[in-house]
Order: C-alpha cells, then sequence, then structure tokens
C-alpha cells in the first residue's frame, strides 16, 4: 500500500515534466518555468519566486514563435557560413598540398 502511495506521489510529480517534454519552443520554456515556480512555492523559496516570476513574465512579454524562429533561422545562417569558410580553408590547403606533391615529383 504505501508503495502505491509513493508511485502515484512521484507520477503525480513528473506529469509537469513529461507534459514539458511532449512542448516545443516558447510554450515549452514557459511550462518549465511555471512548474520551477510552483516547487519553487512549494517549497518557500521566495528568492526564487521571485527570479521565476520575473522570467515568466519577460517571457510573456518579449518570447514569441516568430521570434524564436528568426533567432533560430539566424544562427542556422551563421553556421552555414561558417561551413562555408571551412569549405574554403580546405580547398586552398588542398591546393597547397597539390602544388607541394608536384614540387616533390618534379
Amino acid at each position: 500500500m504505501n508503495y502505491a502511495k509513493m508511485l502515484a506521489a512521484g507520477l503525480l510529480v513528473m506529469t509537469p515534466v513529461f507534459s514539458a517534454l511532449a512542448a516545443t519552443g516558447c510554450e515549452a520554456k514557459r511550462q518549465s518555468i511555471e512548474h520551477e515556480l510552483s516547487y519553487a512555492i512549494a517549497n518557500g523559496n521566495s528568492h526564487r519566486v521571485g527570479g521565476l516570476e520575473k522570467a515568466r513574465s519577460e517571457l510573456n512579454a518579449n518570447y514569441t514563435e516568430e521570434g524564436l524562429r528568426a533567432e533560430r533561422e539566424s544562427d542556422v545562417r551563421k553556421k552555414e557560413h561558417k561551413v562555408e569558410e571551412l569549405r574554403q580553408d580546405l580547398a586552398e590547403a588542398q591546393a597547397e598540398l597539390d602544388d607541394a606533391k608536384n614540387m616533390i615529383d618534379k
């Protein structure tokens, strides 16, 4: 009987975690903050509650799916640019290697 109560309590505690895993983007971030906030309130951590409430209000005021998408697209463009630079460096190094091999063969 005691085991069943512990299992039920564990499942109740983990429910927000599982739902946050299913969510993505802004909603996942919002759920994570809400979960941490409820935990901080339950444990009487007023300093953490204040910080999480501020984070929640900033998220609600400033964080949008469009903004998240733009941020991620910008990151992808930066990484694509870096890949192109590395490809050029590789091509130059291969050309130098070919030149060196040709000099040795002569």
